[in-house]
């Protein structure tokens, strides 16, 4: 039997909607306090008339302190059931894609709340963020290698969340050799990543679309590929024929990685700027620098809600230096991975910079992150990514 975690009155009404998270404030403590659990277990979640509303795993420490397993009370997250969804998660990547590149897990969106796990060939990357999850660690290690047959696994464990459910920092190899390059494949281009000095689990594959559709813009133009990292977006704009590609990082490892993956691909028509993002756009229009194309694609501007004011600032500056550089007739590639920032509010800040410097903008198409990230409807923090492709226009209207 497990242990009950009793709600608040009206406190499901959320859940109910869609959504899988419980805060430590619709908890009942009266009923269930939450110092009586320990993080990771699992239990039933009763709603304030009793009814059973389905399984969860309990962190009395976090502020998600709830994460839904399953709507049915009686299930928990068994080794089988974990196994299972596994499959069900493999089946669709597998469907979508021809090759071992994508992100296995999203976490919520294939309903292994807290688990990330991205493949790269024959090397699988597992980054846990909940203390239910890291309970499950042996049990996962056991059914990756039974679905996928991986040379190697490596726990990836050294994200921020980790801290905020009580749980240590650590990188580890529990199968095969470890691994210190990731080789990548996204539409038909090739990388190499670093992984365990890299950022997160090695590589995006969020933005994959996005950078796709910007190959069908790219040939024959200029292109400044500003928070590049090691290329994702430059390199395959390159690929695709642009006729020059600076890449802007303040990582010079970074920048390195760009040109080893631009020889990689046998390209020379790539270049780089080493420097803080924004006091490199500020010199480029100063020195009157002109683009074809800027993609503006930052970490989050906005990593927590109280954030909000300051990080919509900085993305209407970042988006009037990106419009500044443009020519005639320019792209802008506007992206956010930030999940405060709705789209909406992105084009209103791309509307706003257009107006500040007196440009006529057109929304040509928006981005969304690939299907290898699937949103769950009811939780609108699993819908994260945004791209905007906007034409510029001077003296127009």
């Amino acid at each position: 039997m497990f242990p009950k975690l009793y709600l608040r009155k009206g406190a499901e009404r959320r859940l109910r909607s869609g959504h899988l998270w419980v805060y430590s404030n619709e908890v009942d403590i009266r009923r269930s306090p939450l110092t009586e659990f320990e993080p990771g277990v699992q239990a039933q979640l009763v709603a304030s008339n009793d009814k059973a509303l389905g399984t969860v795993f309990v962190n009395p420490h976090a502020l998600i302190c709830g994460r839904l397993i399953s709507r049915n009370p009686e299930h928990g997250m068994t080794p089988q059931r974990l196994s299972h969804r596994l499959e069900l998660a493999l089946s669709l990547r597998e469907s979508l894609f021809d090759k071992p590149f994508y992100r296995w897990v999203f976490g919520d969106g294939d309903g292994l709340s807290g688990l990330v796990i991205d493949r790269y060939g024959d090397v699988v990357v597992i980054q846990i963020s909940t203390a239910g999850m890291e309970s499950l660690r042996e049990s996962l290690v056991r059914a990756v290698q039974k679905l996928v047959h991986p040379r190697s696994i490596v726990f990836k464990n050294d994200g921020k969340m980790r801290s905020v459910e009580g749980l240590e920092s650590y990188v580890d190899v529990p199968f095969g050799d470890a691994v210190d390059t990731l080789q990548v494949e996204e539409n038909g281009v090739r990388f190499e990543a670093p992984l365990m000095d890299g950022q997160k689990t090695g590589w995006f594959y969020d933005h994959r679309l996005n950078r796709r559709r910007l190959q069908a813009y790219a040939p024959g133009k200029r292109v400044l590929d500003v928070f590049s990292y090691i290329g994702g977006w430059g390199i395959q704009a390159a690929a695709a024929g642009a006729e020059l590609v600076t890449c802007v990082d303040s990582s010079r490892q970074a920048l390195d990685g760009v040109l080893h993956n631009a020889s990689l691909n046998g390209l020379s028509n790539v270049d780089t700027l080493e420097g803080d993002a924004f006091a490199v756009l500020k010199d480029l229009c100063d020195q009157k620098e002109k683009y074809d194309i800027v993609v503006l694609d930052p970490p989050a501007l906005i990593p927590r809600r109280r954030d909000q004011k300051t990080g919509e600032q900085a993305y209407a500056r970042l988006n009037q230096l990106g419009l500044r550089l443009l020519d005639r007739e320019g792209l802008l590639v506007s992206a956010s991975c930030s999940m405060h920032l709705s789209g909406e509010k992105l084009v209103d800040i791309i509307r706003g910079s257009g107006r500040k410097i007196d440009r006529f903008v057109q929304l040509l198409e928006q981005g969304h992150q690939a299907p290898d990230h699937p949103v769950v409807p009811g939780i609108p923090e699993t819908d994260y990514i945004k791209s905007c492709f906007v034409r510029s226009l001077t003296g127009f209207i």
